[in-house]
């Protein structure tokens, strides 16, 4: 018994030295992630870096320094290499029962490195049309125009077609109009070119155009194309303020825009007919 303690007590002393480093780098790994992740997020802010990225990006940071420094320190009393091997299978087959989980988390990275929109941007995704409020690791966030929240898995959005509405500063607007047929094609496209210039954010380049393309059942068909700066108005506003002014210069102009011609005939009346004579 005694030989047993003699033997503890050296081992405990010798390893005194070992111990004292493994908190030494412990400390200064915990110390030192902390305070260059502070670094980076005030380099990063004073970028004007997204908030998204910035914590991303420092806690990524400060967990690896510490991770690393937990990993010197037991090293210095075991071959940590068998270990993480043994934990690698295990990672393993936990990450393939979490893979949608890592799919979403990696898609989310990519998203907030990529940055194909921001907080705030309006946006087309997934056919849902609305504002981005938040870019998760995991999930997105977006306000529907109609008023729903809508969580959007990051795989989902990374998957599907993204159309950013904030970024494209001018879009073409376009109507589908159709007049009689006794109606003058330049009268016309006259009178329409002259109403859009009274639309609000209405732009003379691109220039507008206005182009007949099919003689229909009761109408010469045509179509308008315009466009309109977005930090004026929105696409669907200035759509509805084009057809307005159109309709009205229309009426004063005395253009015609006909309705479709139906016809039924009374199968009973006519066979009625008929038997009179």
């Amino acid at each position: 018994m005694q030989e047993y303690l003699t033997t503890l007590a050296e081992n405990f002393v010798n390893s005194i030295p070992n111990l004292v480093a493994a908190i030494l780098i412990l400390i200064i790994s915990i110390y030192g992630g902390v305070l260059l992740s502070r670094i980076l997020r005030r380099v990063l802010e004073r970028n004007n870096a997204e908030p998204g990225i910035t914590h991303l990006l420092t806690r990524t940071l400060r967990w690896t320094i510490i991770l690393l420094g937990i990993i010197a320190s037991l090293q210095r009393f075991f071959n940590v290499t068998a270990f993480l091997t043994g934990l690698g299978i295990i990672g393993f087959t936990v990450g393939f029962a979490m893979q949608n989980i890592m799919q979403n988390f990696v898609s989310g990275v990519i998203l907030l490195v990529q940055q194909p929109f921001r907080v705030g941007h309006s946006v087309g995704i997934a056919g849902f049309d609305g504002t981005v409020l938040k870019i998760g690791l995991r999930t997105t966030e977006i306000k529907a125009l109609d008023g729903r929240i809508v969580f959007l898995p990051n795989a989902d959005v990374l998957a599907q077609p993204i159309v950013n509405y904030t970024r494209a500063d001018l879009r073409r607007v376009e109507l589908s109009i159709g007049v009689a047929f006794d109606s003058n094609p330049d009268v016309v496209r006259m009178v329409i070119l002259d109403e859009l210039k009274n639309i609000t954010g209405f732009l003379n380049s691109p220039e507008p155009q206005v182009l007949f393309h099919t003689f229909g059942a009761s109408s010469i068909d045509l179509n308008v194309f315009f466009w309109v700066d977005t930090s004026i108005t929105s696409p669907l506003i200035a759509k509805d303020e084009a057809l307005t002014l159109i309709k009205n210069a229309f009426e004063k102009k005395k253009i015609e825009i006909p309705y479709p011609i139906q016809m039924q005939i009374d199968r009973k009346t006519s066979t009625s007919k008929r038997k009179t004579k």
